[in-house]
């Protein structure tokens, strides 16, 4: 019988510990707002700042997807698909290495039911006080609302080139 209560107290202490240590994230995505806020906010960072990598995948729902664009070499465009921690293996490196800052200028929102449609535009920096970006685009996020909390589906982007630059209706605040 001791053994057994003995057992049962050391089970409850390592479960009110491993409670104690899970980060409460419900504030960053109790709305769409401070979804996408958080989405910018723990990609970016200077030199040498670590991500909140557990954060970031806490945003995405099971089975989402981040999904660049570009052009291959031969000028064919081209999709690459992504899990988030996908993303943290090919970028995490990267980011730390370099310092990033992605910054919101423009939002268009659309939403129907409990699912919503972004067009974020966007402008990088490598470090907070830089006033002028390296490269600017547009996030296409799409998120859903399971009745408890926003969740990020999927983030679709293409950065600006001169053959498609923003168009001014997505640069202008709405």
């Amino acid at each position: 019988m001791k053994k057994t209560i003995l057992l049962f107290v050391c089970f409850l202490a390592l479960n009110l510990s491993a409670q104690e240590d899970k980060k409460d994230y419900s504030k960053n995505v109790a709305t769409i707002d401070s979804t996408i806020t958080t989405l910018y906010s723990v990609i970016s960072g200077d030199k040498g700042v670590k991500r909140d990598w557990d954060l970031f995948k806490h945003l995405f729902y099971k089975d989402a997807k981040l999904i660049p664009t570009g052009k291959t070499k031969e000028g064919k465009t081209v999709a690459r698909y992504m899990s988030p921690d996908d993303y943290i293996n090919s970028s995490g490196k990267w980011l730390l290495e370099n310092g990033f800052h992605e910054v919101e200028i423009s939002r268009q929102t659309q939403t129907f039911g409990n699912i919503t449609q972004v067009f974020s535009t966007y402008e990088s920096f490598k470090t907070k006080d830089d006033t002028e970006p390296f490269m600017r685009g547009i996030n296409s996020i799409q998120l859903m609302h399971d009745g408890e909390r926003w969740w990020i589906i999927n983030i679709y982007w293409m950065q600006e080139s001169e053959e498609n630059p923003i168009p001014e209706e997505y640069l202008s605040k709405n």
